[in-house]
């Protein structure tokens, strides 16, 4: 009886001996998939060479998880953090410099107190950053796989001030997240945020706020110097991101500039492209402003453009450098970056142009009017055109200061194109469309007109046919009035001509609306009402949501890229001297004039049907899917639109209703509420007290609000970026400046037109040759 119990008690010990051993021995095995710094950046080859040494002297990468079940009473009660864990095998894996994403090992001591990890610490002690992707977790006790999602960059860990966190691939509202887990999301936020002073390194993290003060050099002289956008009731703006650079010497006001060349503006760094999508961003941006590139292009070969085969040359030919033109000649022209996408590598000839879709089939089409018209639907700048109420044309400007600015259109000029139809009667029926670039304009044209630009404020006036087609009728060319502002506009009717010297002026005019048309899509369309007034929503975002909020995750997507494309845009875009003020008619006052026409912008009007409707080419109709009914059938942008609008206005319905089921959790939300009231009294500050803000106390009031940034931040975005090449990439069919106006009967410029159609037209909307206002240098 003795020797049994004996036995049996040994038994145990030994049993319980071999359970703690195995409890001791418990490892959570990892998969962490991560990108070094040598495969993303060829110039720092030797990256990983240093970081093997680093390896080898104990400088490894380690993790440690954190608890979402149990926290540490001595650390006020954040969640406890396990050993820890070292990467494996960074040594002894090679990585081509070639090579995408690589796999590494990682083993956790499990510790059965910790619980569920809901977050893990990560400190990288190596020489170079790296860009973590993910880090999965297998088998973990009471749970299974668990999986972290965190694209992202981890710099030495001597960079940071506080450790990097990364958090499991869930969702929390802020009142529903693990308490060992919330004093990690706050802190987190903190980070983001920065403390306001500084310059920010590429390593920073900060996502903060600054005024357009950084477009200007006026270090270089008066001409450079621009006024700040935003923080005034003059210039109001929204913000952008902020790099903290010193101001001026001359200007305390202005932000100082990086060298022209450079492309190392600040953005934090997860909104950077990586390496190979800076290339194709490189090459793309070379085709989608080729429309801004090529006058600059014919600026270096010293030549004025004769006839429309010449230009035809750059896409079925390509063209030689002159002797003599070397690379940095042609630095002090284009950014060399953005040419040596379309320079051979002997850098003799350029490669050839692709060929835009507008010309594929047939080498005349741009010129009918119906192209004309068609392009007003679903060309470049498809979000302009409505619907005519009241003839003649009239304007919103203050009559006290601009005078009458009412058109000079009468009947007589239109009504005998109208097939049969009077003003009245197609006023009535919805008939009568108009492209307005008149009041956006005329506030301005006096003073761009000052420039090397000689252009007009437009309007175009079109019939909608039996065929679903619009019909130019007439196009208005005004002037402000040269005995002042208060005396009004001076104007000149166009109406439409094949033959002749008639024809030939027709042509003229339509140039002159496509110019107005084109300055207006790049500037207020595509660079102000989608890249400029989403940026502070990117901001907020990442100030205010965690990363495990729902709305954060719901938004992130469509943010991709905005920061760091428009940080390129101010260093070579937009800034004084830059490429678009060299291009694009407005010239020096071209974000001035955005600044002015923000002052209009109403946030929930860039929901698709709102502007339809409010724009006159729709109707409000209950039997119609979208609640609305077109006015013009054929209107790709609004079918193709209205579409897209419903399936976002779906998701974001059935999202946000899922993790808000009542009004009552929006309402007591922090997170989210901190976010509605930074975005609109910082971010878009200078509309903070517009009443047609969305509340956010109300489910219906979130699902408008994402609803409309996805739809601004990617179709619309889609509708007027992507066709640029296609439509604008030649250059007669979007020209972007006229350099001479309208010529009278009886001058010689008017005789060359008569007799030399192609070589007028290309000398009005293109610049001359050697003009030295083109070539910038920093």
């Amino acid at each position: 009886m003795t020797e049994k119990i004996l036995e049996m008690i040994c038994g145990r010990s030994r049993n319980k001996s071999i359970e703690d051993k195995n409890k001791e021995s418990k490892k959570i095995k990892g998969t962490v998939r991560l990108m070094k710094k040598n495969v993303l950046d060829l110039n720092d080859a030797g990256a990983s060479c240093i970081d093997r040494v680093h390896e080898l002297m104990g400088k490894g990468v380690s993790l440690q998880l954190i608890s979402a079940v149990h926290g540490n009473p001595e650390n006020g009660l954040r969640g406890k953090l396990g050993k820890t864990a070292l990467l494996e095998k960074w040594v002894t894996k090679i990585t081509s410099a070639t090579a995408g994403e690589t796999e590494f090992s990682v083993k956790f001591d499990w510790d059965e107190s910790m619980g569920v990890p809901g977050a893990f610490m990560i400190r990288n002690h190596h020489h170079s950053q790296f860009y973590l992707k993910t880090v999965t977790l297998e088998d973990v006790p009471g749970h299974g796989r668990l999986h972290f999602e965190c694209n992202s960059w981890v710099y030495p860990a001597n960079r940071y001030k506080c450790n990097r966190v990364f958090f499991a691939n869930k969702t929390y509202l802020p009142c529903n997240t693990p308490e060992p887990l919330r004093q990690y999301r706050e802190e987190e936020l903190i980070n983001l945020r920065g403390n306001g002073s500084g310059m920010l390194k590429e390593w920073d993290r900060v996502y903060d706020y600054a005024c357009y003060n950084d477009l200007g050099s006026p270090d270089k002289g008066a001409e450079y110097a621009r006024p700040v956008l935003g923080g005034s009731e003059e210039y109001p703006y929204p913000r952008r991101g902020k790099t903290g650079r010193a101001p001026t010497k001359t200007d305390p006001h202005s932000e100082s500039r990086l060298p022209l060349l450079s492309l190392n503006i600040y953005v934090p760094r997860d909104e950077r492209f990586s390496h190979v999508k800076f290339s194709d961003f490189l090459a793309y941006a070379v085709k989608s402003v080729s429309q801004i590139l090529l006058p600059g292009i014919t600026t270096l070969f010293d030549k004025e453009f004769h006839n429309f085969q010449e230009v035809l040359d750059l896409y079925e030919s390509g063209v030689k450098l002159p002797t003599g033109l070397t690379r940095s000649k042609v630095r002090d022209c284009i950014p060399w970056e953005m040419l040596r996408e379309l320079l051979r590598s002997d850098g003799e000839q350029f490669h050839k142009f692709p060929m835009p879709n507008v010309i594929k089939e047939d080498k005349s089409a741009w010129m009918t009017d119906e192209e004309f018209a068609r392009e007003m639907l679903a060309g470049l700048n498809p979000v302009v055109i409505s619907g005519l109420q009241e003839f003649p044309p009239a304007s919103k400007l203050d009559p006290k200061v601009y005078g009458n600015q009412t058109s000079s259109m009468t009947r007589e000029h239109v009504e005998k194109n109208m097939n049969g139809l009077t003003v009245d009667q197609a006023i009535e029926c919805n008939k009568l469309f108009i492209l307005d670039h008149h009041d956006a304009l005329m506030q301005y044209l006096r003073r761009i007109n000052t420039t090397t630009t000689k252009t007009y404020a437009s309007r175009t006036l079109l019939l909608l046919q039996e065929d679903g087609t619009l019909k130019p009728l007439a196009i208005e060319l005004s002037l402000p009035h040269p005995q002042g502002d208060l005396h009004g506009a001076t104007s000149q009717v166009f109406t439409p001509a094949e033959q002749g010297i008639e024809g030939s002026v027709w042509q003229l005019a339509k140039a002159y609306a496509a110019v107005n048309d084109s300055g207006y899509h790049q500037l207020i369309s595509h660079w102000l009402n989608t890249h400029a007034v989403i940026e502070p929503f990117v901001i907020a975002t990442n100030r205010q949501l965690s990363v495990l909020h729902p709305i954060h995750k719901l938004l992130h997507p469509h943010f991709r890229d905005t920061m760091n494309i428009n940080a390129l845009a101010r260093q070579i875009l937009i800034n004084a001297g830059g490429v678009l003020e060299n291009t694009v008619f407005p010239a020096k006052f071209a974000l001035e004039m955005s600044a002015v026409i923000y002052k209009k912008w109403v946030f929930t009007e860039q929901a698709l049907p709102t502007d339809l409707l409010k724009r006159g080419v729709a109707v409000p109709d209950s039997s119609q899917p979208h609640g609305l009914k077109l006015l013009i059938e054929d209107y790709p942008y609004a079918v193709d639109g209205l579409e897209i609008w419903s399936a976002i206005e779906t998701w974001a319905s059935e999202y946000c209703s899922f993790y808000y089921p009542t009004d009552e959790l929006i309402q007591r939300d922090s997170e989210l509420q901190s976010w509605w009231m930074e975005l609109r009294t910082v971010g878009h500050g200078d509309k903070k007290d517009e009443p047609w803000w969305p509340k956010m106390q109300s489910q219906a009031e979130l699902i408008q609000t994402c609803t409309i940034i996805i739809w601004v931040a990617s179709a619309l975005h889609a509708a007027v970026n992507f066709g640029q090449y296609p439509y604008a990439g030649y250059l007669p069919n979007r020209p972007t400046i006229s350099r001479r106006f309208m010529p009278d009967p009886g001058t010689p410029e008017f005789a060359e037109l008569e007799s030399k159609f192609e070589l007028a037209f290309l000398k009005t909307i293109t610049r001359p040759a050697a003009n030295s206002s083109w070539r910038v240098t920093d």
